[in-house]
Order: C-alpha cells, then sequence, then structure tokens
C-alpha cells in the first residue's frame, strides 16, 4: 500500500492531523487499496478499522482517522461511483478518461466528487483543499494542481450557488 509522505513533499508530520482530514487521506488508502487489490469494500473498511486506525504501530494519521467519516467516504464512493465518474470525465483533459489516471489521483478525485455530493454542510473551499493537501501527501509533481483544477471545475457545476455568495 502507499503511504502519504513515501514520494510526496510534505511528510506525515506536517500535515493537519485533525480526524477529518485524518480520515479522508485513510479513506484515499483503502479506495487505492481496493482498486490494486480488488478488495471488497466491507472488507477494506473493516481491515483499516480493526487493524490500522487506533493502532499505535501504525502511522499517526491513521491513530488519529476519524473512523465513521472514513467508513462514509469508502462506501459512497464505491455505492455512487457510476454517478461520480462521469462527472470526473467531464473535467478531465480532452482526451483523458478517469481509468487512464493514477490510481491514487483516482481515489482522490472520486472520494472529494463524494463529499461535494453528499456532505453539503462542508464547505465546496474546505473540500478542495483538504484533498489538495491529501494529493500533496502523496505527489511532488503537478497533481494537487490537477485535483485544484478538477475539483474547482465540480464545486463550480454542482455548488454553484455556494460558490458565488
Amino acid at each position: 500500500m502507499m503511504t502519504p509522505g513515501a514520494s510526496g513533499s510534505r511528510s506525515a508530520g506536517a500535515r493537519r492531523s485533525a480526524p477529518l482530514s485524518a480520515a479522508r487521506l485513510v479513506a484515499v488508502q483503502a479506495l487505492y487499496q481496493m482498486d490494486m487489490a480488488g478488495t471488497d469494500v466491507s472488507d477494506v473498511v473493516t481491515e483499516f478499522c480493526d487493524h490500522r486506525m487506533g493502532d499505535v504501530t501504525d502511522s499517526a494519521y491513521c491513530q488519529d482517522a476519524d473512523a465513521g467519516f472514513f467508513a462514509d467516504i469508502v462506501r459512497g464512493v464505491v455505492a455512487d461511483q457510476k454517478r461520480i465518474d462521469p462527472l470526473l470525465d467531464e473535467k478531465l483533459a480532452e482526451g483523458w478518461r478517469l481509468p487512464r489516471i493514477d490510481s491514487i489521483l483516482r481515489a482522490i478525485l472520486r472520494s472529494a466528487a463524494y463529499e461535494l455530493l453528499e456532505h453539503e454542510a462542508t464547505p465546496v473551499k474546505v473540500i478542495i483543499n483538504e484533498y489538495v493537501d491529501v494529493a500533496h501527501a502523496f505527489f511532488d509533481g503537478e497533481e494537487p494542481k490537477v485535483v485544484n483544477g478538477i475539483l474547482d471545475a465540480l464545486g463550480q457545476e454542482l455548488r454553484k450557488d455556494e460558490l458565488e455568495k
């Protein structure tokens, strides 16, 4: 499994350790694991909640994660993937489709799109900033900018009224 900071510009300790921020990052890891290993959603949620979150032998970001929020994101992305993927495909550069992009990047975008769709109480700008931070945990290159651009466009489409205030 890919760990944050392994190739990213920010170390695990440099990120905020708030439970919701940590849950977002762990959800991206779980979705990545599901994508790479074909793990069932129930199995991955159980594995992460029982064996990674709160385990002092695992990384600090796992220990701090809000398990309920984590499970909501992972289960929600899986349940709403047929609605989420076309929305993201529309925002990708011409000639690109979601299956063609990096698995971690795909997990980040899907998680953020789910939150934009289903967590209306969380401001668009918070969701975008949180997932740009997640992208920085994994990538040194242009990927965080790509995440920002795609999520900004998606936020404009899904929550235009909120952004006009």
